[in-house]
């Protein structure tokens, strides 16, 4: 059996996860969508469990039969737009990102799986931010690597 996931694995794989995000959008800037889509492709295979099965993914910005996503396609469309398959995605990792911190409210651990809620916050090349309400699920897969199997985002609540 796959070792305990440990507290400091859910943290570096938060890190990991938005180190990521900001190279999307550095590689977009520097070498156009064809170098995003690649650094795109090396979050999805370091970070997500694809291998594994469906990852259930839902993002942020998105609504409609195309609010769940559980395809690699599906991601990789989000994260970069650029995709016919999903004409309302603009790219969120391609938004001139340049840090992600991410602020803990609570976690779960069980053997090799665990769950991470809280609050990511992106902040862009102009120091524009971006706070949203994130929940991850992990799996620990054969090799040990902390594996994304679910991905949910929202904006925060605005009450009227």
């Amino acid at each position: 059996m796959t070792a305990e996931i440990t507290e400091q694995e859910l943290v570096e794989a938060r890190q990991i996860w938005g180190s990521a995000l900001v190279l999307i959008s550095k590689e977009f800037e520097a070498e156009g969508i064809d170098a995003a889509r690649g650094a795109t492709n090396g979050m999805l295979d370091a970070a997500y469990g694809f291998e594994l099965g469906q990852v259930l993914f839902k993002p942020t910005l998105a609504c409609g039969q195309q609010t769940f996503r559980t395809t690699r396609d599906g991601a990789l469309a989000y994260l970069v737009g650029h995709s016919e398959e999903y004409p309302g995605d603009s790219g969120f990792g391609i938004k001139g990102w340049r840090s992600v911190v991410s602020e803990t409210a609570a976690s779960f651990i069980q053997g090799d799986v665990a769950m991470w809620m809280g609050w990511v916050t992106c902040t862009d090349k102009t120091g524009g931010i971006t706070k949203v309400e994130k929940s991850w699920g992990y799996k620990k897969d054969t090799a040990g690597t902390l594996r994304i199997v679910l991905h949910h985002s929202s904006l925060p609540y605005q009450p009227e």
